[in-house]
């Protein structure tokens, strides 16, 4: 295969702008003075900013506020580490980004399928006292399992807790979780890398040390990117039916040629799929995949350099070993139906290749 005609299949990881992200990333370009300033060219920039900001919440259904950051790991950051909240509890398969900046939470354990369980999380909070946050990814990003937030949700509520709902791989494809503050990465739907936001219930969640956006983060504002991934957000998202057939028929195969579904039971987004290859190495699975010009990954694209097994993977009670064998599968909005079937006969070849070795 040349290198044109390379499959990408890690959308989970990043994908590509879309056209009119980029238009709009153009003309903000051409507004180059800084949002915040006081004269005639940064108020002109500031509208635009504000503008941006309602057409996103608008794009969204949210009626809270809307911080726009670097991308998904400063929000992240500010969200943990400017909570008013006193203890963190977070699931053991959050993104490696939550876990380092909550080294000391509280775990929530997760069933077999990866889902935080209402009633175990219930169980943990109706003996605190003191304001608590609970951080849940609606969507994983490694094996696509959707956890059920509607009921997280209520827990969190009826016992006082903040609710952090990272939604980098499920805003554009879902609606927004009933969540006090929620996650976004712009380049996850089409939007550049470098741009994101932190949705927020009530400011007052939060201390405010200073600086740009109402005090809660420093820095000038990236308009251009800002409204480039706005744009992306407003274009039709009309692909999800072609997803959901094309991960389908993805996990059939893979099956029937003696792989394994991760979390095969689980409710899981049809835009994720994270498969066993039984007896091969996922670090060589890559470098097969490769070399035939397809692009997939180990693990979360934030730390598939490494070696170590997938943290989510063991928190599910996923053996070491297995874990080793597994990659990930993203579909986007261009992957087409020959680009899955050619994928489904390369598995079969690398693992065919194996066995007979």
């Amino acid at each position: 295969m040349s290198e044109n005609k390379r499959i990408y299949l890690d959308h989970a990881a990043t994908t590509p702008m879309l056209d009119v992200a980029r238009q709009a990333c153009l003309e903000g370009f051409s507004h180059w003075a800084n949002p915040s300033s006081p004269h005639a060219d940064g108020r002109s920039a500031g509208a635009m900013l504000e503008n941006a900001r309602r057409r996103f919440k608008n794009a969204l259904n949210w009626d809270g506020e809307v911080l726009f950051t670097s991308g998904a790991s400063e929000a992240i950051q500010i969200a943990l580490k400017q909570t008013k909240a006193r203890r963190q509890f977070v699931s053991p398969i959050e993104h490696d980004v939550v876990l380092r900046f909550a080294p000391d939470a509280e775990s929530i354990a997760v069933d077999l399928n990866g889902l935080v369980v209402p009633m175990r999380l219930n169980h943990m909070l109706k003996s605190v006292k003191e304001p608590s946050v609970v951080a849940v990814q609606s969507v994983n990003n490694e094996t696509g399992i959707m956890q059920d937030m509607a009921a997280l949700a209520k827990v969190a509520r009826d016992r006082g807790a903040i609710l952090m709902a990272d939604c980098s791989q499920s805003v554009g494809k879902m609606p927004l979780p009933d969540a006090d503050l929620i996650i976004i990465a712009g380049h996850k739907f089409g939007g550049p890398p470098g741009v994101g936001a932190l949705l927020i219930k009530d400011l007052n969640l939060l201390h405010a040390p200073g600086g740009q956006e109402q005090g809660y983060r420093s820095g000038t504002q990236n308009l251009p990117y800002i409204l480039a991934m706005v744009a992306a957000l407003e274009a039709p998202a009309n692909w999800a039916g072609r997803a959901t057939e094309l991960r389908a028929h993805l996990d059939n195969a893979i099956k029937s040629e003696g792989g394994k579904v991760i979390a095969e039971n689980a409710a899981r987004i049809a835009t994720i799929g994270s498969y066993h290859m039984p007896g091969v190495a996922a670090n060589t699975q890559l470098i097969k995949f490769d070399m035939a010009g397809f692009s997939v990954s180990a693990g979360s694209a934030c730390s598939s350099g490494t070696l170590k097994p997938s943290h989510v993977l063991e928190a599910m009670g996923i053996d070491s070993d297995t874990a080793r064998e597994v990659i990930r599968v993203s579909i986007g909005r261009d992957t087409t139906r020959a680009q899955i079937y050619e994928f489904v006969e390369q598995w079969k070849s690398i693992f065919q290749e194996v066995r007979k070795v």
